[in-house]
């Protein structure tokens, strides 16, 4: 038996479409967006993100406060870097992070204010 092929019409809005369609985003960045989001996956750098948009810190706090060996969160760091979330400084042996821009703590603060929303009406 052959499956028959069906014929499905949606509405057609030209205008609505070629307006969408500029903005849409291109395949490359699409996949960068994607690669963000999946580094943020991981609880450990969202506590460290939530951490630092507190303010600075050097590695040896991070660690006391998030309970984490210093070594781990070093290396959560480098990965914070690698993507320009986060920017450090040398003062003497200490290295001290923050965010590093203001995109970066605004997308912190969304999300986080998105999950207490939903929260609350739970």
């Amino acid at each position: 038996m052959t499956p028959k092929t069906l014929a499905v019409t949606h509405p057609h809005h030209p205008e609505a479409l070629a307006k969408a369609s500029d903005r849409l985003l291109s395949t490359e960045k699409a996949q960068r967006m994607a690669q963000f989001f999946g580094l943020l996956a991981d609880a450990n750098r969202l506590r460290i993100v939530a951490l630092l948009a507190q303010g600075e810190f050097c590695v040896g706090d991070i660690a006391v406060a998030l309970e984490m060996s210093e070594s781990a969160v070093s290396h959560q760091l480098r990965m914070l870097k690698a993507m320009r979330l986060v920017s450090f400084r040398r003062q003497g042996r200490h290295i001290f992070y923050q965010l590093l821009d203001h995109h970066v703590l605004m997308l912190y603060e969304a999300v986080a204010e998105h999950l207490d929303e939903e929260e609350s009406e739970s």
